[in-house]
């Protein structure tokens, strides 16, 4: 099969929870292309196994640029100050939400502070991500590209993850409402939707990356768990010229774990 190439060049990306997972895999990805980019985490460490070197040095050792800003996206005050420090490298031109956090638990164990937990950082995080980069953006008269992370339970329920789900529900309405608004000042919105991919953050499912999950009797998809690198593909294309007239979308990236 052939492929389409990102030059990223000259672009500054935002990557929220870039230091591991799905974030780290999309922000190694756009250095690779070229772009500038800013891991906005709690953390610079990262969790992944098979990882030793912060996402932004791991980046400036392959000769590209990278900055390490410690920040949690639940305060809107820490997303400006990310915002601002983009502002040394031209601005943000590709802001990526996709810093979230998970724990399983059945709809009866949720408590308040598990609920307001998970709201906080997922839907509020991308909210104000999403509205605080587009800002920057107008202020600078300048077009850009927002990209949030939601989830395939955005629309399909799993077990022990509603108050999950809901984020990730949310999230999906904000793209589009953002991206209605927003198309006038030549922003586009969109979201990527994930489905059960070999994380820190879905336990079980480390071990089983890149391993058959299928079988001659049920070749239903996913015929394997999903990894992180699995996911960038989606992001480099969202933000490329290529998708100019995609907006408000909600890409599944599921191995098509929906269609079975």
């Amino acid at each position: 099969m052939g492929s389409i190439t990102g030059n990223f060049q000259h672009e500054t990306v935002i990557v929220t929870g870039g230091s591991s997972g799905i974030g780290r895999a999309v922000a190694l990805a756009f250095g690779e292309a070229g772009a500038t980019v800013i891991n906005a985490d709690v953390r610079s460490d990262p969790k992944d196994l098979d990882s030793e070197a912060p996402t932004h040095e791991a980046i400036e050792a392959e000769g590209g640029v990278a900055e390490y800003v410690e920040t949690d996206v639940s305060n809107p005050d820490q997303l400006e100050a990310v915002v601002r420090a983009a502002r040394e490298f031209g601005g943000v031109d590709v802001m990526i939400n996709n810093a979230g956090v998970h724990v399983s638990l059945e709809f009866r164990e949720v408590s308040r502070e598990d609920f307001e937990t998970v709201q906080g950082v997922n839907s509020r995080g991308v909210f104000f991500g999403t509205q605080i980069a587009a800002e920057d953006m107008i202020e600078r008269d300048e077009p850009g590209v927002v990209l949030n992370t939601a989830s395939t339970t955005a629309t399909d329920p799993e077990w022990e993850h509603s108050h999950y789900a809901a984020t990730k529900g949310a999230i999906r309405m904000i793209t589009r409402s953002a991206a209605l608004e927003l198309a006038q000042y030549d922003i586009r919105v969109n979201s990527v939707a994930p489905g059960p991919i070999a994380t820190e953050i879905t336990e079980g499912w480390s071990e089983r990356a890149g391993e058959s999950i299928g079988s001659e009797e049920d070749p239903t998809p996913p015929t394997r768990a999903g990894r992180p690198t699995d996911l960038a593909g989606a992001y480099l294309y969202l933000a490329s010229e290529q998708a100019d007239y995609v907006t408000g979308e909600h890409l599944q990236v599921d191995g098509g774990s929906q269609v079975a």
